[in-house]
């Protein structure tokens, strides 16, 4: 371990920190260039093949940027494609963004650290930065946007140039350090653990802007509102916030463990996707389990959803359009089954139905997200943890859809349960609720 590591885990002074030099390269989960045709002619694609851990380069820091010893961090599946080179190599977009020019020419590199999470220390600030400092405990927000482009004013996921951090950009979170912009820096939940509050971000952001901002589906209280994957980390946080404002959260799940997680959290209604019948792009077998899955709601709830939380894809979105109600909004990120979605279009345009796209957060709405999770209003979803070592054979495990919640990877934390700072809310809020899917 270098030195700054060494001397961010012994709670060094901001000014301790400052006068320790930056060491020239540390450890990162990445991928590299030269696997980009592993799986060429394969039909399994086998993650833990191309995900490296070992060291790069460190990069020069921008004057708007800042550098974080990273605690904790967590996986998503854009890691997953990444890792498996689909829809399309991520050093495409490396190549990409480096036109730009500039500080921008860093990142086109013929490694990619991945990663979309991160909770740490700042080590580093930018000779631009006014709002962070060095000694800071902070959470890293996703979206990496242009703050010169005017649409990022109005909002930054519209912008021509916004990325998902760690995904479309290099030097990410599942790693010792990362480099982000001072705009993705949010102060740390005082009452969580770095792996506790490294989970955060990127999901709970995204179904805040999902359901809650007038920009996604503008839930209401006593809105009826279908989650898939309910007892999962992107699912996980859909329902707390649901349940939070006054909607009516239904679950769909896989497995009875599963639907005990999601009636946890609070949904309403659990429904095992075995009751359904089949799973399947095909539009008239969507259209019979759509039927069956709306009679299960409506025999329990009375009435069919107004929305339709949809991040599955291919497999589950034909079944999303029929079952919401007539002029309900299916609102939709991710596609871990498949991008090209399928569905019977009469049942979208003669029941006068929406389909919104929803892609991460703006900043302001990751801020509203991040006061949530400080007020202890909205539960982490970690649900296991991983050493960085291991993060390989944590990411085939979720490309095979074996976990559940949030799955996080210690960097330089040496062991789980670090960081905590306020212990007064965390015992009046209990650890069932502080982690409601992790072992008491």
């Amino acid at each position: 371990m270098d030195a700054l590591a060494q001397a961010v885990l012994s709670g060094a002074s901001p000014d301790v920190l400052e006068s320790v030099p930056v060491p020239t390269e540390y450890v990162a989960a990445h991928l590299r260039i030269e696997d980009v045709d592993i799986f060429s002619g394969l039909e399994e694609k086998d993650v833990r093949k191309t995900i490296h851990v070992g060291p790069v380069p460190m990069p020069e820091l921008a004057p708007d940027e800042v550098l974080i010893a990273v605690m904790a961090s967590a996986l998503n599946y854009n890691t997953v494609w990444s890792a498996k080179f689909e829809p399309m190599p991520s050093f495409g977009f490396l190549r990409h963004y480096a036109k730009q020019g500039g500080w921008a020419t860093r990142h086109d590199q013929p490694f990619h650290v991945v990663g979309s999470d991160a909770a740490g220390v700042v080590v580093r600030a930018g000779t631009g930065v006014r709002n962070v400092r060095t000694g800071d405990h902070v959470v890293v927000a996703t979206a990496h946007v242009d703050d010169q482009d005017p649409v990022t004013h109005n909002d930054g996921m519209m912008g021509a140039e916004q990325r998902a951090w760690g995904f479309e950009t290099n030097f990410g979170g599942l790693a010792a350090y990362a480099v982000v912009r001072a705009s993705q820096v949010l102060p740390k939940a005082a009452h969580l653990s770095w792996e506790e509050a490294a989970c955060n971000p990127l999901c709970a952001g995204t179904a805040y802007r999902m359901l809650i901002s007038e920009r996604g589906a503008n839930m209401r209280q006593g809105d009826v509102v279908l989650i898939w994957g309910a007892a999962g980390g992107l699912g996980g946080y859909a329902v707390q916030m649901v349940r939070n404002g006054g909607g009516i959260p239904i679950g769909i799940v896989g497995s009875d463990r599963k639907a005990e997680i999601a009636r946890d959290l609070g949904c309403e209604l659990v429904i095992d996707r075995r009751d359904i019948g089949e799973i399947s792009a095909d539009p008239e077998v969507s259209v019979k389990s759509g039927k069956r899955l709306g009679k299960i709601i409506r025999e329990e709830i009375g009435e069919d959803p107004n929305i339709v939380f949809e991040h599955v894809g291919r497999d589950t979105f034909g079944i999303s359009v029929f079952a919401a109600r007539r002029g309900g909004t299916i609102v939709t990120c991710g596609s871990s089954t498949g991008y090209q979605h399928t569905f019977d279009n009469r049942y979208l345009w003669m029941r006068l139905k929406k389909i919104i796209g929803s892609h991460g957060a703006n900043l302001y709405e990751q801020w509203q997200t991040n006061r949530l999770i400080q007020r202890g209003r909205v539960s982490s979803m970690l649900s296991e943890v991983h050493p960085l070592e291991s993060v390989g054979e944590a990411a085939r495990a979720m490309q095979n859809n074996e976990h559940m919640g949030k799955v996080g990877v210690l960097c330089l934390a040496p062991t789980t349960g670090l960081g905590i700072t306020d212990t007064g809310l965390r015992e009046r809020l209990g650890n069932k609720r502080v982690v409601p899917l992790m072992p008491t």
